[in-house]
């Protein structure tokens, strides 16, 4: 199965640039960039994870109209994080990256644990519902040592994996949902597991992308999911292969076309940026965003092929990026995170460019699907 088209996306008569005016900062504790953000499932805990080496939780319920959030909980490691996740009864949040751990931070009592460990970094972490695991947690870490492995909850303190699924290359971006675990990596393939088989790939396709994979999102329901990566393309897969002729598409998003020239020759190339989010809302869930390494994010009908709204780049073009995006668990609230993303190294970062953590308030007017 592949992707069978690419399309233009149309702007909907409502797409004119959106605004930031209400967009609300909360406190810039990190002190490098953030690298994943997550919302917990049963409060409005958001919880930010960055190459500090730190996740971070704040509680933003009650002062997500003034800013002036909470924080409630902080799990160090010995290494940047590169990922967080949320248990389903917003209990506990998991981490991993660099220093190849799964940690696990208890947010009520600020209490941390480790699972287990990979070879090598981290760079994807879920917990997932696997059926017949008695209800317990389970988390399912995907890793550059070509593996995902499972861990039982019960296990703590650096035991083994319960199970490991060998994925032939470097898992660069990883999500589940309902059953679905979507694995993309380092040779431009996605992996797809039935968590109702959690130990076997269920069915491998490659991306229609030249570069590299930098984020999948699954479908709320688990029965498709998004790709997106290096070249400012965002692609569209279904589960379904019989609907997957119709259903599949990619196209073009995260680029800066060049102000006309005077003749071809001397006219500019299209500056193309990374897509570093890409997520469905949570809600209406044939709507989902993307944010780039441009410094904007823009919601989209994956049905209508349109975009719902664009924004203005939150840097205000000094090259600012968007990091990581996360609906909250109502789709109220897009949170973001911006700063350096390190595409042009050391040399090229700048003090101007400071590390941010945001939310957007999100209208129905804004991510209302388009009628056919």
């Amino acid at each position: 199965m592949a992707y069978s088209r690419t399309t233009t996306t149309k702007p909907s008569p409502s797409s004119a640039l959106g605004s930031l005016a209400r967009d609300i900062s909360l406190p810039d504790d990190a002190q490098d960039t953030i690298s994943s953000v997550s919302w917990s499932p049963a409060a409005q805990h958001l919880a930010a994870a960055s190459w500090d080496g730190k996740v971070r939780v704040y509680d933003v319920g009650s002062s997500a109209g003034s800013g002036a959030a909470r924080g409630v909980a902080a799990l160090a490691a010995d290494g940047p994080l590169l990922d967080c996740d949320w248990a389903e009864d917003g209990t506990l949040v998991v981490a991993g990256g660099a220093d190849a751990k799964t940690h696990i931070l208890h947010v009520a009592t600020n209490q941390t644990a480790t699972l287990g460990a990979h070879e090598k970094p981290i760079r994807g972490v879920r917990f997932v519902s696997i059926p017949g695991s008695s209800g317990a947690p389970v988390v399912a870490s995907g890793s550059w040592d070509r593996t995902v492995k499972y861990w039982d909850l019960r296990r703590r303190g650096g035991g083994d994996a319960v199970a490991t699924v060998a994925c032939g290359e470097r898992v660069y971006a990883m999500d589940a949902k309902a059953n679905l675990l979507v694995v993309a990596t380092a040779d431009r393939q996605v992996h797809l597991v039935d968590l109702r088989n959690p130990g076997a790939i269920m069915r491998s396709v490659s991306t229609p992308f030249t570069y590299q994979t930098r984020a999948v999102a699954a479908f709320p329901d688990g029965k498709g999911w998004a790709t997106a990566g290096l070249e400012g393309r965002c692609g569209i897969n279904v589960l379904d292969e019989v609907a997957a002729g119709e259903s599949n598409f990619t196209f073009r998003c995260h680029r800066t076309a060049p102000p006309p020239a005077a003749n071809k020759q001397q006219q500019q190339p299209t500056q193309v940026w990374a897509v570093n989010a890409v997520q469905f809302h949570p809600v209406r869930p044939t709507v989902f965003m993307t944010a780039g390494s441009d410094g904007t994010f823009h919601f989209w009908d994956r049905v209508a092929h349109s975009r719902l709204k664009g924004y203005p780049a939150v840097g205000g073009g000094v090259g600012v990026a968007i990091t990581a995006a996360a609906f909250s668990r109502d789709g109220a609230y897009l949170a973001y995170a911006s700063g350096y993303d390190w595409s042009a190294g050391a040399a090229a970062n700048s003090p101007v460019v400071r590390t941010r953590l945001a939310l957007h308030p999100v209208s129905l007017e804004e991510s209302t699907p388009r009628k056919a």
